[in-house]
């Protein structure tokens, strides 16, 4: 079999929330390297070989890789272990490139992420007829920048559905530029902070008054922005999904 290093989503947070596949890998690894700053350390339990553990919270690349590879030279079950799915925000590119400099695979098992998580905490439907049929994944910039065309600013003209990760640090730059680009300053939105974890906080609001909200909740870093008429719908159209006037492939229009 192919050298390869499993890179795990552990999930939002609930150690229940983690899949199935997701799971196995843990139970079966002889080594995990996980996101300590964000993965629930419950996680790490499922574990039934008494793996090495490693927090990758105070590591580099250099360091993440060379753990990474020397397990896998020995002959070792390795996962990689991120929060939510390891696609978006996961800083996983890098490390696939650098295991394959040392000829080893990788295989990707997903995860749930936090915005689904959210979106289950706030009770809503994130894709709306005739709200929203759009979601918009994004960041502010900050150290890392952005592309030209991305800025919160020019993603707002489109008013859908957007959550912003790793923002509630400077959420008044946030709101700022979501008003500035053509939100409403009435326009609903809500901050999940740990989403699906014990200690999960949510602050309601709109964009008029969700920052001193915010501020008295003392939010300040692991919660996600969700914004959008999706969040308090005055008006929606039902899906055409189950209406009995439309037709399917698997179900005839009921006359």
């Amino acid at each position: 079999m192919k050298e390869k290093v499993l890179i795990v989503g552990a999930g939002p947070g609930d150690p229940e929330l983690i899949t199935l596949k997701g799971k196995k890998a843990i139970e079966e690894a002889d080594v995990i390297v996980y996101a300590g700053s964000l993965v629930n350390r419950e996680i790490l339990k499922y574990n039934r070989r008494n793996a090495k553990i490693y927090n990758s919270a105070t590591m580099d690349l250099e360091e993440i890789v060379e753990i990474m590879v020397e397990g896998v030279k020995k002959g070792l079950n390795v996962v990689r272990l991120h929060s939510g799915d390891p696609s978006i925000y996961g800083a996983i590119k890098e490390q696939i490139d650098e295991l394959r400099k040392h000829g080893i695979d990788v295989e990707i098992i997903p995860g749930v992420t936090s915005l689904s998580a959210a979106a289950s905490s706030l009770k809503v439907e994130l894709t709306l007829p005739k709200v929203s049929q759009t979601v918009i994944i994004t960041r502010p910039e900050g150290r890392t920048p952005k592309p030209k065309g991305e800025s919160i600013k020019e993603l707002s003209r489109h008013g859908s559905t957007m959550a912003i990760f790793l923002g509630v640090g400077m959420i008044e730059k946030v709101v700022s530029d979501l008003i500035e680009g053509g939100y409403r300053r009435d326009t609903p939105v809500a901050v999940v902070y740990k989403a699906s974890w014990k200690d999960e906080k949510i602050v309601k609001g709109t964009l008029e008054d969700i920052v001193p909200k915010v501020k008295e909740a003392n939010i300040r870093r692991s919660a996600l922005i969700i914004v959008g008429d999706v969040l308090d719908p005055k008006n929606y159209d039902y899906s055409k999904l189950y209406d009995k006037n439309f037709e399917t492939g698997f179900r005839k229009r009921k006359k």
